[in-house]
């Protein structure tokens, strides 16, 4: 049997219309910064990328500063700011903002302060979806590109944050949108390119391959891909329920990503479930890729009020377009196996 990737929030795969968009910008030899006929060239393909960028997401009245990834465009937003936000962003954000919100069981926060939070729209490791303030300083996106209506023009938020390999785009290249007139401290400093906030020559191949997946993740959502995988989703959810009394499905009474399941079921460590699907096919995850390899009680399930021993037991499955009902059905029935097996050497 094929391995079946359920790990689309972690990274989504390659789009072909982000490789075709690639290769042709490879051809490209030009420097962006050059004034010469090839130098125009590749400075036209970001350009190009840009507007692309902009259209997708609504983002008219906002500048958009491309970088290596959101963990570099989340630095750049908050370097010098003094922002605070809750315990379920994500670690790029958490370094920079702590852990202050509250957060409510069900993985919702409050926001008393928008001018000076952060608040992700999506969690990537539950799939809950939070209600962006209008004024919020900063909001980590790129969970929700491609997989919810945005628009940025008419959120209310200052910055977003995106990375392109969330959405079926190259790995190592993300963006920063901020409203026009938003103060901004380059913390890359030299040719000045991006207007001056991140400098280095830009890498137009990434770049290019973002502006095509961003383009045709917009066209899924618009066609309704995403709530046939919100259907497979719910038949997946149904099946662990009735294969596992004990397994709670976390964020399942809130609004989430069409995509996401949160699996905690006690007594069987996340990491272990993980290793024992990966041996029988099947590409999942305990929690956030960027924490990978840290046998750790996940920090956004302590957040939410369970325990260590019980956050520790968890598993994130994130399905993709292409996923069918014989799929989820199968992968519930190989996941009950390996609970019983679990259980029958625990005693």
């Amino acid at each position: 049997m094929a391995r079946l990737y359920l790990d689309w929030n972690a990274t989504a795969p390659l789009r072909p219309e982000a490789r075709a968009a690639m290769a042709q910008a490879m051809d490209l030899v030009g420097n962006p910064s050059s004034v010469h006929a090839e130098g125009r060239a590749a400075k036209a393909l970001i350009e190009r990328a840009r507007a692309q960028v902009s259209e997708a997401l609504g983002a008219q009245g906002y500048d958009i500063v491309f970088t290596s990834g959101a963990t570099e465009a989340v630095a750049l937003a908050c370097a010098g700011r003094g922002l605070q936000g809750a315990a379920i962003e994500h670690d790029a954000v958490a370094a920079w903002v702590g852990d202050v919100l509250p957060v409510d069981a069900d993985g919702r926060v409050a926001v008393a302060d928008p001018a000076g939070s952060v608040l992700q729209l999506a969690n990537s490791e539950t799939g809950v979806v939070q209600d962006l303030p209008p004024g919020l300083a900063l909001s980590d996106i790129t969970q929700g590109v491609g997989r919810l209506p945005i628009a940025l023009s008419w959120s209310g938020v200052d910055m977003a944050i995106v990375s392109a390999h969330k959405f079926g785009g190259p790995k190592g290249v993300g963006a920063l949108l901020l409203r026009e007139g938003t103060d901004l401290a380059a913390q890359i400093r030299g040719g000045g390119q991006e207007m001056g906030r991140r400098s280095g020559t830009e890498n137009i191949v990434g770049i290019a391959g973002m502006a095509a997946a961003i383009e045709a993740a917009m066209g899924d959502l618009s066609a309704g891909i995403w709530g046939q995988v919100a259907e497979i989703r719910n038949i997946l959810e149904n099946a662990l329920a009735d294969l596992s009394k004990s397994t709670i499905l976390v964020g399942k009474d809130v609004q989430r990503l069409p995509n996401t399941v949160c699996a905690l079921t006690p007594g069987w460590k996340g990491e272990t479930q993980v290793m024992a699907m990966d041996l029988a096919g099947y590409a999942i995850s305990a929690g956030s890729a960027c924490s990978s390899g840290k046998v750790r009680a996940s920090r956004v399930l302590r957040a939410m009020g369970f325990g260590d021993d019980d956050a520790a037991c968890a598993i994130r499955i994130s399905l993709g377009p292409g996923i069918g009902r014989d799929d989820a059905l199968r992968f519930a029935d190989t996941w009950a196996a390996r609970l019983n097996r679990h259980r029958a050497r625990a005693g």
